[in-house]
């Protein structure tokens, strides 16, 4: 059991709270929450999979990350209300899940010998594109594309990396430093209400 074995575990145990608490607030039955705790867990990792050729994809290749997500699912569902007390919990274990995801993207194109700025891109897509996808099925527009700071958090937590990884530094420090610079950006930006600009063009209505 490798620390990169564990951070997996760690996000992906995030991302299916994440996922499940989700599913749970729109009301969804047994089956719905399952799935969107699945998608939101394995989606992002699914999609770098396939665009390194890494097939099959991790979580088929391993299923003990599809018994990971059942337990965790049926956990999350026992102890539903005492998560509700965590203020923002979707909020937190999303971020937690976004930390943890990107790192391994990241380090996943480091393994497979891409370039840097490739390597961030698979760590932005294997932490954001699980959330993506819960939205998605939830019929919400993304948070990947609202206003809110989500892959931009993600892309800096990625150029830290490659940074730190630069400089042969410890690796407990890379993975620490990341995670924490990721979750301190998404902590700011929501209580400091900072976004990204908005923009739209002169005529809204785009129907005619």
């Amino acid at each position: 059991m490798t620390i990169f074995n564990i951070l997996d575990i760690l996000g992906t145990i995030a991302f299916v709270i994440s996922g499940s608490l989700s599913a749970m607030n729109r009301k969804l039955d047994l089956f719905g929450i399952f799935i969107i705790a699945f998608v939101t867990s394995i989606g992002g990792g699914t999609i770098r999979d396939i665009l390194i050729g890494n097939t099959p994809v991790s979580w088929m290749q391993n299923t003990t990350t599809m018994y990971l997500i059942g337990g965790v699912t049926v956990f999350s569902i026992i102890f539903r209300n005492k998560l509700d007390y965590l203020k923002g919990s979707i909020f937190l274990f999303d971020t937690i899940g976004l930390g943890v995801f990107t790192i391994v993207g990241v380090e996943t194109g480091i393994n497979a010998e891409l370039e840097p700025i490739v390597s961030i891109a698979l760590g932005a897509t294997t932490g954001c594109f699980g959330g993506v996808i819960r939205d998605i099925l939830c019929n919400e527009i993304p948070v990947l594309f609202r206003k809110e700071i989500y892959a931009t958090a993600s892309i800096a937590g990625g150029i830290c990396f490659m940074v730190l990884y630069s400089f042969d530094l410890d690796q407990n420090i890379t993975y620490i430093s990341t995670a924490l610079l990721i979750i301190l950006i998404r902590l700011l930006v929501v209580k400091y209400k900072i976004s990204l600009p908005l923009f739209t063009t002169a005529n809204k209505d785009l129907t005619n």
